[in-house]
């Protein structure tokens, strides 16, 4: 095997195949878009629309967290959680945001824009660069992360996403978005850290399967870093 063969080789995302479990081999790592957004921001239904539009693509991962902090304003959003709100404010200092703020597309961890408009989001998914990381390979049971030499030469963290494909249509009754129904997809439900990585091959469970919801395995260089490896069912 090239060198070239063993890259894209590690850098493979999983898919499912009929026996269940994922193959590391068949496509690409997925271009995670994170959106943080809130139901009671005026600014976000566009952005809302356009993770709708990207998500449609197969070499996308979009995923939806909805904050907290707009809350006060009159709606508290029916999807929000702190975990989310934290993990967008962990972003900004290595993003060099002076702070966060709704909506903010973050593309594979390593890039930040707003995302109200679809050609931006289009060109920063063209624009990002290939994941290089260790293998995944997601079953119903576990998940397996491959040897691959950490680029940091730190610990980066495995994390558990279970989110909600379909689209989903909120009737919004008061705040800023009062008499509104919104439009969301691919809308996390929790994250969770499974553990940590440091360039050894090492298997995880991942729990039972939530109803009606997607899972996604993230390993991503801690305390707000690049994603090295994604892969979803």
């Amino acid at each position: 095997m090239t060198s070239a063969s063993k890259v894209a080789a590690l850098t493979a995302a999983a898919i499912f195949t009929a026996n269940g479990m994922a193959n590391a081999s068949d496509r690409p790592a997925p271009t995670v878009v994170e959106l943080f957004t809130s139901q009671g921001c005026s600014s976000c239904p566009p952005a809302n629309e356009n993770l709708v539009e990207i998500s449609k693509r197969p070499d996308v991962l979009a995923l939806s967290f909805s904050v907290t902090y707009w809350d006060y304003l009159g709606w508290k959003d029916s999807f929000g959680k702190k975990e989310f709100t934290e993990r967008q404010e962990t972003y900004e200092p290595p993003l060099r945001q002076q702070g966060p703020f709704t909506p903010q597309m973050v593309v594979n961890g390593r890039t930040s824009l707003v995302g109200n408009r679809l050609d931006d989001v289009e060109t920063a998914v063209k624009a990002a660069d290939k994941l290089i990381g260790p293998s995944l390979l997601l079953s119903k049971d576990g998940v397996r992360v491959g040897a691959f030499a950490s680029p940091t030469g730190e610990e980066a963290d495995i994390w558990l996403v279970r989110y909600s494909p379909e689209i989903l249509k909120v009737p919004v009754s008061r705040g800023e978005n009062g008499g509104s129904t919104l439009v969301q997809s691919h809308v996390v439900r929790s994250i969770d850290r499974l553990g940590g990585w440091s360039g050894a091959e090492r298997t995880l469970p991942i729990g039972s399967e939530s109803r009606g919801l997607k899972t996604a395995v993230l390993v991503q260089v801690a305390h707000g870093g690049p994603i090295l490896a994604a892969a979803t069912d």
